[in-house]
């Protein structure tokens, strides 16, 4: 059985340690601990809403320049154009 860490780890804060897809999920001195699958898939619903809600962000830092060419058109353009561009980005994926 294959089980969802990542989730696990978040509903079980300071509680579970360890978890092996064969055996469980254990505490700090190698307690098994039980898993309540309704906390698990709360805790995995809660993570998936948060990096649905940064969506934006990744979508921007993937169309803005790099520094480097930001500076650069700066320098040659100027601040006004160079908001120009940065303000396009952000209104083509605003936040939510």
């Amino acid at each position: 059985m294959a089980y969802d860490h990542e989730a696990i780890y978040s509903a079980y804060k300071g509680i579970v340690v360890s978890v092996d897809d064969g055996k469980g999920a254990f505490d700090k001195d190698g307690n098994s601990v039980t898993l309540d699958n309704n906390k698990v898939v709360a805790a995995r619903k809660s993570i998936d809403d948060a990096f649905a809600a940064t969506k934006y962000q990744r979508d921007r830092a993937a169309e803005y320049p790099t520094w480097q060419d930001q500076l650069d058109k700066i320098y040659h353009s100027g601040v006004d154009a160079w908001k120009a561009d940065i303000k396009a980005i952000k209104d083509k994926y605003p936040k939510p």
